[in-house]
């Protein structure tokens, strides 16, 4: 049986804004197994990145569940959630986020070591992905040495750093021409299946999406699954 690594069950977030309730999620059912990529497709502002903010446990959802890797997550305390989303979740964003006075290898030892692994363990897991990502040549040269798609990729060594039972991608290509988003969009898909990682990606480019194992898409605050 595959391993259940994200499930949401019953997803509600409403908004208030003023007077009117914006209800941007309602009942969002969803699981996502181990070594699978799941798209998430729905036009600018259908709640796609809130979907992915309450998966990731960075926002707390005003009704339904959150289990990653079969724990119940709602009523964790903000610490508990905080130690789940460091040693469980990867995060890729639209913009890399890279530390600007650290080379690329260092970005991606720091999570590592903030988790507590030691110097050394570090810099030879951050070499091997860099090397993963066709970035060994780069492994010293600091972001604004390194190209769009170079940066992206940095930063998805990062987001696997600390192996991820589940990466979070929200639009990971969106900043790059598409021969470059290509390039990027395979490489998240070879280590994301490399590793038996689970990811859930958000994306409006059909063409990416039609490359992952599924697509579900945010309809009206709905998860509607893609055929």
């Amino acid at each position: 049986a595959v391993t259940v690594v994200l499930a949401l069950r019953g997803i509600a977030r409403t908004f208030v804004q003023g007077s009117r309730r914006l209800e941007i999620l309602r009942g969002c059912d969803l699981e996502v197994g181990r070594g699978e990529v799941v798209g998430l497709l729905g036009p600018s502002g259908s709640g796609k990145s809130t979907l992915l903010h309450v998966s990731g446990l960075l926002e707390r959802p005003d009704g339904g569940e959150v289990e990653i890797a079969g724990q119940p997550c709602g009523r964790l305390a903000d610490e508990a959630r905080t130690r789940i989303r460091r040693v469980q979740l990867g995060f890729v964003y639209q913009f890399h986020y890279l530390m600007a006075e650290f080379t690329a290898r260092e970005n991606v030892m720091i999570p590592q070591m903030i988790a507590g692994l030691p110097r050394q363990v570090s810099r030879e897991r951050a070499d091997r992905l860099l090397g993963e990502l066709g970035l060994s040549a780069r492994a010293d040269h600091r972001p604004a040495q390194l190209s769009g798609g170079e940066q992206q990729r940095v930063a998805i060594a990062r987001a696997m750093a600390n192996r991820p039972a589940l990466i979070l991608a929200d639009e990971p290509t969106g900043n790059l021409d598409p021969g470059t988003a290509e390039q990027v969009f395979g490489s998240i898909l070879d280590v994301v299946r490399n590793s038996g990682t689970a990811a859930l990606i958000a994306t409006h480019n059909g063409e990416l999406a039609g490359r992952m194992d599924r697509t579900t898409r945010l309809e009206d605050g709905h998860l509607v699954p893609v055929a």
